[in-house]
């Protein structure tokens, strides 16, 4: 890492204990959120220090390996999305560790990339908690901005869907869920296919 990196990781560090929120932090503990450290800082603070910042390829790689919650919010926000390829995706992946931060990656960073439809679908199949987590999450960003699948996406998407709202996880079911209201969202024919698919299951 060079020296002007390092300084402004340490410097970043150092800006997290000013703004530090002990209530939030304890908050987030008690509902499971486990991050090495988590100094509880509201995300409209780490968004305007983003934009202090700027995008920085650099800076970003270095503050997603760190176990630390803001530094990893931070990396969502200031890594430029055009110089994200499928390799550095499966990285930060492999390092994802909390809902949170499934939510913050899909909507900061993982939306803007051109190859995020093929993501979201590969996920969302891929049968392993965090990797599902993101998918939906992302599948619904990219519907709620009017992304329309075609018919093979469609069909892939609600038999996945059903899958995972027939089984036992609760929070990748609510991610699922959240998923099929923004396809419903994209249109009467959508929201008619997704009543047809699903109706048995009582949920729209």
């Amino acid at each position: 890492m060079d020296e002007q990196i390092h300084e402004k990781l340490k410097e970043i560090k150092q800006s997290f204990r000013l703004l530090m929120n002990g209530v939030a932090s304890h908050s987030m503990r008690e509902k499971g959120v486990s991050y090495k450290i988590n100094w509880g800082v509201p995300l409209p603070d780490l968004q305007k220090m983003a934009t202090e910042y700027g995008k920085d390829y650099a800076l970003a790689i270095e503050l997603w390996k760190e176990d630390i919650r803001e530094c990893q919010v931070l990396a969502t926000l200031i890594m430029p999305a055009e110089k994200m390829d499928e390799d550095l995706v499966e990285v930060w992946m492999e390092r994802l560790r909390t809902q949170e931060m499934a939510e913050l990656l899909a909507f900061n960073l993982l939306q803007y990339l051109d190859f995020a439809p093929t993501l979201a679908y590969k996920w969302i199949a891929s049968g392993r908690d965090m990797y599902q987590l993101c998918g939906y999450q992302l599948l619904a960003r990219l519907f709620s901005r009017g992304m329309e699948p075609n018919e093979r996406g469609i069909n892939e998407f609600l038999d996945q869907a059903r899958t995972t709202l027939e089984g036992e996880n609760l929070s990748l079911k609510h991610a699922a869920y959240n998923c099929v209201l923004s396809f419903c969202d994209l249109g009467e024919e959508f929201d008619v296919i997704a009543q047809k698919a699903l109706a048995d299951l009582n949920i729209l």
